[in-house]
């Protein structure tokens, strides 16, 4: 399985780089993951809601140019539907065997996705009601990842 994490911003802390580093290395026998870092649009602090759109819009441009037609779209989202660990290794299980070995998880910018993205998501994702620092959902997410691969081959997961 090919998963690509599209992702706005770059990633500036260190924890988190070599948190993510360490998953991603221990993701290696199971599946091939990539990030790919599209660049935030840089807005003033306070934005009117026709800004924000177009910032939205802007990222969201971004993010469609790295996902290829025939991959399966994830959208992390605060509306989205919230799984088990178990629950989204079966997900990901069913993907594999039903011919969608190719996989992207999108974490938006601070303003979230545009309207674009969400239209070409497959499935809505949400790791909580709570809004999390799009960083740390990367670390986050590359765990949960990890997590469930374990679970699909019954392997123990060491922590």
């Amino acid at each position: 399985m090919k998963i690509t994490i599209v992702t706005v911003g770059k990633l500036k802390e260190k924890y988190l780089k070599q948190g993510i580093d360490e998953y991603i290395k221990r993701l290696t026998p199971y599946a091939k993951v990539e990030i790919v870092e599209v660049p935030d649009e840089k807005a003033p602090e306070n934005l009117s809601e026709a800004q924000m759109l177009e910032v939205k819009q802007k990222e969201g441009e971004r993010i469609l140019s790295k996902i290829q037609q025939d991959t399966y779209v994830i959208t992390l989202e605060i509306e989205g539907k919230q799984l088990t660990s178990e629950k989204l290794a079966k997900q990901l299980d069913d993907l594999a065997t039903y011919g969608k070995s190719k996989v992207a998880f999108v974490i938006g910018g601070s303003l979230g996705l545009s309207d674009e993205v969400l239209k070409r998501s497959d499935y809505g994702l949400s790791f909580s009601k709570m809004t999390f620092p799009h960083q740390l959902m990367r670390l986050m997410l590359v765990e949960q990842v990890y997590r469930a691969f374990k679970i699909m081959r019954n392997e123990p997961y060491h922590k």
